[in-house]
């Protein structure tokens, strides 16, 4: 009930701002590329550092964490906590590419929200940026 009554709203801002092209990912959210590259550059694998930054906003657009609050991001795929939208969301993306992301509650911080900015089942939108990928080579 509550991911559809998100889902609504979601639709709504893509709706909104039809000058994007809005996908739906596999794992329940949609995302739009602002800087998108269409050279064979590798995404992420399991084990691979992830170099990045990102910002967090409310659906209304409110800037919850900036990507100054946030820093730059070094993470490790599959092998750190991150939540759940943000970690399906770096496996589609290439160095140099810039995705916004809209993420219904259960794919972001969920029922326990972060103890700190974000309450409990709000949906977000994430502007993530890839800066490198240091892939780890497995035996």
């Amino acid at each position: 009930e509550l991911y559809a009554k998100e889902q609504v709203s979601i639709e709504a801002i893509m709706k909104q701002n039809s000058e994007h092209e809005y996908m739906a990912s596999q794992s329940g959210f949609w995302y739009f590329y602002n800087t998108k590259l269409t050279d064979s550059i590798a995404t992420p694998n399991f084990g691979d550092i992830v170099n990045f930054d990102y910002n967090v906003k409310s659906l209304n657009g409110t800037l919850i964490y900036s990507k100054a609050d946030l820093k730059t991001q070094n993470y490790a795929m599959d092998k750190q906590e991150i939540f759940t939208g943000l970690r399906e969301g770096l496996k589609l993306m290439k160095i140099g590419e810039t995705v916004t992301f809209l993420f219904p509650s259960e794919k972001a911080y969920g029922y326990y929200g972060d103890k700190n900015k974000i309450g409990i089942n709000l949906p977000l939108i994430c502007e993530v940026t890839i800066n490198s990928i240091t892939q780890i080579q497995s035996n």
